[in-house]
């Protein structure tokens, strides 16, 4: 146990290469399936890993919802991860994953731990196409060896908690005072977002927004859109901004996370003028750094709809005057 927390603790800036560290873990056998399969989420997401400890179960309360714990002073909800995806744990819930996610802090529990592997995002690929299982957003190769490569499923957090609590969700969404946005005629925003729940979440905003946008899977592929816009700007000779009113990025993403498009957008000329605004699950506030490090415009932490409405209207006013600014960021107190 403390191996793994310490290689949380100690973790590298692995942004800067579009890498990341995952965690694996077992929940136990599926229900129709007698190996117990690797699942893994983003180390980013950990604040701790913990035995399972002794839970209160409030009245009320239900599954996959076990109950709640006190953990460092901090009631957090415990969620039975192995039930959510059909699994048995043979021999118990063993683990707690305290996890920060989307300004809020719950525990999943779990069977086991593996591994802290580090991989390149190149090697996950959505999984949408590739399983039926709502609550899997991606596929992690762990090994370069295609012909015997293990692989990990990576849990779809936000779809969770939204099945969990979707009124918490649908408030945010609802309830959008957004006002429509002034831009070019013609012009288009990118966003990239591998979460289901989340695009459905980001077209009601554009939508309210006024604002066209064109939704993609994964970084890769907005990028190859950014680069073909960028293409038909340059043959038509208008500027870019003609084409791209901004980018509206998630961090955590298959073949190429947010930092990495946000990196290759900032560094090229052509393109720097864009807005790029990041909109992540990963709350914590350490990841601010790094996203001031890859010269974003703007950064809202999930899932505020009218924060995110008041970052783009910001950074987009500052785009047409011509400014470059200081991170505008929307960072509130974690649950």
């Amino acid at each position: 146990m403390d191996s793994f927390q310490k290689d949380i603790d100690d973790r590298v800036h692995l942004t800067q290469s579009n890498r990341f560290e995952l965690l694996l873990f077992r929940l136990g056998t599926p229900a129709h399936g007698s190996k117990a399969e690797l699942f893994g989420i983003n180390v980013f997401k950990l604040r701790e890993i913990v035995p399972m400890p002794a839970y209160t179960k409030p009245a009320g309360i239900r599954p996959p919802v076990m109950g709640v714990v006190n953990i460092r002073d901090q009631i957090i909800p415990v969620i039975d991860l192995p039930s959510l995806l059909g699994c048995r744990a043979e021999s118990g819930l063993n683990i707690l994953l305290i996890t920060e996610y989307a300004r809020s802090v719950q525990a999943f529990a779990v069977e086991s731990v593996d591994n802290i592997v580090r991989l390149d995002w190149s090697q996950v690929h959505t999984a949408e196409k590739a399983v039926n299982g709502q609550y899997i957003t991606s596929i992690a190769s762990l090994n370069d060896d295609a012909q015997s490569s293990e692989l990990a499923m990576v849990i779809d957090v936000e779809q969770i908690l939204y099945d969990i609590a979707p009124a918490d969700h649908q408030l945010h969404a609802g309830k959008i005072r957004a006002q429509a946005q002034q831009i070019k005629a013609g012009a288009t925003a990118i966003v990239a977002e591998d979460s289901r729940v989340a695009r459905v979440m980001l077209e009601k905003a554009m939508a309210a927004m006024a604002i066209p946008a064109r939704m993609h899977v994964t970084g890769q592929q907005a990028w190859e859109s950014i680069e073909k816009l960028l293409k038909e700007a340059q043959d038509e000779g208008v500027p870019v901004s003609d084409k791209i009113a901004l980018v509206l990025t998630d961090l955590e993403m298959p073949e190429m996370d947010g930092f990495t498009l946000t990196r290759k957008i900032k560094s090229d000329p052509r393109l720097s003028g864009i807005p790029v605004v990041i909109h992540s699950s990963l709350s914590g506030s350490a990841n601010v750094d790094h996203i001031r490090k890859v010269n974003a415009d703007g950064y809202v932490a999930k899932f505020e709809i009218n924060e995110l409405s008041s970052v783009i209207e910001e950074v987009l006013a500052r785009a047409s005057r011509g400014e470059r600014g200081p991170l505008v960021c929307r960072l509130h107190a974690v649950k």
